[in-house]
């Protein structure tokens, strides 16, 4: 098969060999593969993937199933499906655990349904499991306008949350609006934390959903209402910072960092327990059209250095960029 080759830090498209489904695993035939920042750091050399994981990039995509592995029960050659990856989606074909395939919700192009994976199953987990959030509770999303960003603004909507985020161009505050936020921060000018406690008559934000980390850890707690969750998804602010952990005590707060990739298949807190849920309950807000991925721009994967510079310099339309697989 063909699929994105790393030559150091050069992006390719080259020969590589093709997949073997495991006895639990099924192969796809790749349709589109979304982008993630996860990717730009395994580029780099920063993210590696999991022991056994394909070092192609690529952590979703969707497409049509061609192989089955001895022992897959639920899917058949020549469904349509999108996965969640721990690598490969940069490809013609991806093995990956049947467990971690989703079928593509009613209403959804195939194509577009790469866009849906990583950032359902990222939010989900996140916002709902450990952020576990309910009906009347204030969240704050970081990064509005990208793929997470997007999604977590429909989400929280559907579920009847109050939904602040912040975004830096006037455009991309729009965006989120229009989406169902309530609160659109500039991230350049305002201070989130004054504009959360204006929104929330002082009480400030029950969730927070974060990819900035060490930047914005102690504005966070300080966004924070009583009782309320800082979840960490991401490092884009750095890796490090000093914590009041007296003001954390002070609000009985929670700050909790989590990953997707590294999770193991299955078991608990596993990538099938998460994919499951998201299946169950998310599928159906798609289907309904409460949530619909978010495109900024379809290009074809032979053109994925360009995407991820785009990206990298912020240069990239709001929403997922995905990478279309002839």
């Amino acid at each position: 098969m063909h699929a994105i080759v790393i030559d150091g830090t050069q992006l390719t498209w080259g020969a590589a060999p093709d997949p073997s489904p495991r006895p639990d695993e099924v192969v796809i035939r790749v349709a589109a593969a979304g982008i993630n920042r996860a990717d730009l750091l395994q580029r780099k050399g920063h993210y590696p993937p999991p022991p056994g994981a394909s070092e192609i990039l690529g952590m979703e995509c969707s497409g049509v199933i061609e192989a089955v592995g001895a022992d897959v029960r639920r899917w058949q050659i020549g469904a349509e499906v999108c996965a969640l990856l721990a690598g490969g989606g940069y490809a013609e074909q991806v093995a990956v655990p049947e467990v971690q395939v989703l079928s593509v919700p009613d209403g959804v192009d195939l194509v577009d349904a790469a866009a849906l994976p990583e950032a359902a199953c990222t939010v989900w987990s996140t916002v709902v499991m450990a952020g576990r959030a309910h009906r009347g509770e204030t969240l704050l999303v970081h990064g509005g306008t990208g793929g997470i960003g997007t999604f977590a603004i429909q989400l929280g909507v559907a579920l009847g949350l109050r939904v602040a985020v912040t975004a830096g161009s006037g455009a991309g505050r729009q965006r989120c609006l229009d989406l169902g936020a309530e609160l659109a921060i500039d991230y350049h000018d305002e201070d989130f934390v004054e504009s959360v406690r204006q929104l929330t008559d002082g009480r400030g934000a029950d969730i927070i959903l974060d990819v900035m980390g060490g930047k914005y850890l102690q504005r966070n707690v300080s966004a924070l209402a009583t009782g309320g969750r800082l979840t960490i998804i991401g490092m884009q602010g750095g890796t490090r910072a000093e914590l009041d952990i007296g003001a954390l005590l002070a609000k009985r707060a929670t700050v909790l960092g989590t990953t997707l990739r590294s999770r193991p298949v299955t078991g608990p807190g596993s990538k099938a327990d998460i994919v499951a849920e998201v299946e169950r309950s998310v599928w159906p807000l798609v289907a309904s059209g409460a949530i619909r991925p978010v495109i900024g721009a379809r290009m074809p994967v032979t053109r994925a250095a360009a995407a991820h510079e785009a990206l990298d310099s912020g240069a990239a339309p709001g929403g997922k960029v995905l990478l279309t697989v002839p």
